[in-house]
């Protein structure tokens, strides 16, 4: 296989893949949990044609990690929103 550096690659944030042009007009492609998961062989859909990604597998599961633990917080921040919200209505409900 031919070797890119994923830094090479286009990523779509929607899809969560990561793309570069192939010979063929189409492009590669392999997305971000095939990375997370060991993969690094991006292929094309249009032809036979295969490239090994170049990537510190590390740095995407940390990235991974901070991503979730972002998630959490902000759900559980969320949530104590809510619960604020809520409680300010109840007197002014319970007040009628």
């Amino acid at each position: 296989h031919d070797e890119v550096e994923i830094e090479d690659f286009e990523y779509d944030v929607e899809t969560e893949t990561y793309t570069t042009p192939v010979p063929c007009g189409a492009k590669f492609e392999i997305t971000r949990e095939d990375l997370l998961n060991g993969e690094e062989v991006a292929t094309c859909p249009s032809c036979s044609l295969l490239v090994k990604v170049i990537y510190n597998r590390e740095d995407f599961v940390r990235e991974e990690d901070k991503f979730a633990k972002a998630k959490a917080k902000t759900t559980s921040s969320s949530n104590v929103n809510w619960s604020v919200r809520c409680c300010q209505k109840v007197p002014s409900v319970s007040g009628l």
